[in-house]
C-alpha cells in the first residue's frame, strides 16, 4: 500500500486530508496525466467515466475531481448516482481512458474515496498509484480545464442490459428475491435488473437520503435483508454494499451465505458443467479454512491471495481461471467481468441453484465453517509487522499450540486505521485463547517500540 492509496483506492473522512478540494483535483490532474501516457491514445476516446454512490459529500469531491481531469485536457462523462461495476464495465465498453468512481463502498456516511479503473476495467496497479502520489507531492499548481464535462445516465441502461444478458431469463421467472439496496449505489439499478428478468421482487434500502448509506443495512448488516427473506417465504435474498461490488446472500430459511459460501457453491457447479477453468478457484488469506478444505475435498484447487479483489483479479489473469474473490462478498467471475460486482454475482449464484434443482439452504448444509473470530484493533500508526521485533516469530509460536487444527492471519486493514487479527481452529476455546495471545503480543511490541 502506498501513502495515500489503500487497498481499493484513497479513502477518509469526507472533508479531511487528502478528501480535500486542493489535493482532488491534483489527483485527477495527475493520473490521468499518467494514464495517457500509458496507453496509445488513437486506441481510446479521451474521456473518462464517472460515478458516485448516494453519499452527500460526493457532489463536492465530484466537483473537485473533474475540473483536474477536464485540466489534463480530457473529457469527462458522468452516470451520476451508479455502482463501481458499471463504472468497470461501461470504461471498457465505451473504450473510454480509464474511469473513475466516488465511493467509500461498504464504509459509513461520512467516509467516502477515489478508486480509477483502467481502460480493462481493472483496478490500477500499485506502481502506477505509486509514481501518481510522488508527482502529486511535486506538483505545485494545476492549469484550467481545457476538457468537458456532461452528464450521461443513459449508459447505465448499457450496463443493466449486460447484466440482463448474462443469466437465462426463462429460467429465473416468476422466482420470489428479496434486494437489500443498503441504500446506496444499486437503488435502481438492482431492481431493475431483477424485476426486467421477470422475478417478483421485495426491495429495501433503496431511499438514499445521503446519510443513510450502508446504516444498519447492507452487505455487513444483513440481519433485516435475512428475515425479510424468511417472513416473504422468498426464494433467496441478497444484500449489496454502498457501491454494490459485493454481495451477501440468504437462504430460504434466512440464514446467511457469505462470499465464502457462494464461491464454493459457484466453483463446484462450474466443475460440473465444465465451465470451471484449470479446476481452480481463488480465494484470500481470510477465507475459512472449512471453505478451503471443501473445496479441495471435492477435487476443486485453491489458490490463496492477500485480500483485496485487485490481487484476486491479478491471480484469476494470471491462471486464466474462472471465479475468485473474498470471504466479504467481492466475487468475481471473470468470463463476465474484470472485478468483483455485486449484482452479476448474486444472478449467476442464482441461476446455479435454480438449475440444480435444490435450494440454496441445501449449498448452505455442505460445508461447516470452522470457529473464527476477527477482531479489528485500533491503531494510531501502522508500522510494519516485520519490523516489530519478535512479533511475526512470535504470532508462529502461538499458531504452533494449535497443533495443525487451526491458523492465525494478522493484517493491517487497507482502508482504516486498524489490526485485522482472523484465528480459525476446531475448537471455540481454542480461538478464544489464540486471539487474546495475539492482541496482547502485538500491544507488548507496539509499546517495546515506543
Amino acid at each position: 500500500m502506498g501513502k495515500y492509496f489503500g487497498t481499493d483506492g484513497i479513502r477518509a473522512v469526507a472533508g479531511e486530508f487528502p478528501l480535500v478540494d486542493d489535493f482532488i483535483t491534483k489527483l485527477g490532474y495527475v493520473a490521468l496525466g499518467e494514464l495517457k501516457n500509458e496507453v496509445p491514445s488513437k486506441d481510446l476516446k479521451p474521456q473518462v467515466i464517472i460515478a458516485q454512490d448516494s453519499r452527500q459529500s460526493g457532489p463536492q469531491i465530484l466537483e473537485a475531481l473533474q475540473k483536474g481531469i477536464r485540466a489534463s485536457g480530457i473529457n469527462v462523462i458522468s452516470l451520476g448516482i451508479s455502482t463501481t461495476p458499471s463504472v468497470a464495465y461501461l470504461v471498457k465498453k465505451t473504450s473510454s481512458l480509464c474511469g473513475v468512481v466516488i465511493s467509500a463502498s461498504h464504509n459509513p456516511a461520512e467516509f467516502n474515496g477515489i478508486k480509477f479503473f483502467t481502460n480493462q476495467g481493472t483496478k490500477l496497479p500499485e506502481t502506477l498509484e505509486n509514481i501518481i502520489e510522488q508527482k502529486i507531492e511535486k506538483l505545485g499548481g494545476v492549469p484550467a480545464p481545457t476538457g468537458t464535462f456532461t452528464e450521461d445516465f443513459s449508459l447505465v441502461k448499457q450496463y443493466e442490459d449486460f447484466l440482463i444478458s448474462t443469466v437465462d431469463a426463462d429460467l429465473l421467472k416468476g422466482t420470489k428475491i428479496v434486494l437489500d439496496c443498503a441504500n446506496g449505489a444499486s437503488y435502481k439499478i438492482a431492481p431493475n435488473v431483477f424485476a426486467g428478468l421477470g422475478m417478483h421482487v421485495t426491495v429495501t434500502g433503496a431511499k438514499p437520503d445521503g446519510t443513510n448509506i450502508n446504516k444498519d443495512i447492507g452487505a455487513l448488516h444483513t440481519g433485516f435483508m435475512q428475515r425479510l427473506t424468511l417472513r416473504e417465504q422468498a426464494f433467496m435474498g441478497f444484500s449489496f454494499d454502498g457501491d454494490a461490488d459485493r454481495v451477501i446472500a440468504s437462504d430460504e430459511k434466512g440464514r446467511q451465505l457469505d462470499g465464502d459460501n457462494i464461491i464454493a457453491a459457484s466453483a463446484l457447479c462450474m466443475k460440473q458443467t465444465g465451465t470451471l477453468k484449470n479446476n481452480k478457484a481463488v480465494l484470500t488469506v481470510m477465507a475459512n479454512l472449512g471453505c478451503i478444505n471443501y473445496l479441495k475435498e471435492n477435487g476443486v484447487d485453491v489458490e490463496l491471495t492477500t485480500v483485496g479483489d485487485k490481487y484476486v483479479s491479478q491471480a484469476l489473469e494470471k491462471d486464466n481461471l474462472s471465479i475468485g474473490g473474498e470471504t466479504s462478498g467481492h466475487i468475481i467471475f471473470r468470463d463476465f467481468a474484470n472485478t468483483g460486482d455485486g449484482i452479476l454475482s448474486a444472478l449467476q449464484f442464482l441461476q446455479f441453484v435454480k438449475k440444480s434443482g435444490k435450494p440454496a439452504s441445501w449449498f448452505l448444509d455442505q460445508w461447516q465453517k470452522y470457529p473464527s473470530q476477527l477482531k479489528a484493533v485500533a491503531v494510531s500508526s501502522k508500522p510494519p509487522l516485520e519490523s516489530l521485533d519478535g512479533f511475526l516469530p512470535g504470532v508462529a509460536k502461538i499458531e504452533e499450540t494449535m497443533h495443525g487444527k487451526g491458523r492465525v492471519v494478522v493484517r493491517y486493514s487497507g482502508t482504516e486505521p486498524k489490526l485485522r487479527i482472523l484465528v480459525e481452529g476446531q475448537e471455540k476455546e481454542m480461538v478464544e485463547r489464540v486471539l487474546k495471545e495475539v492482541e496482547t503480543l502485538y500491544q507488548q511490541k507496539t509499546e517495546v517500540r515506543k
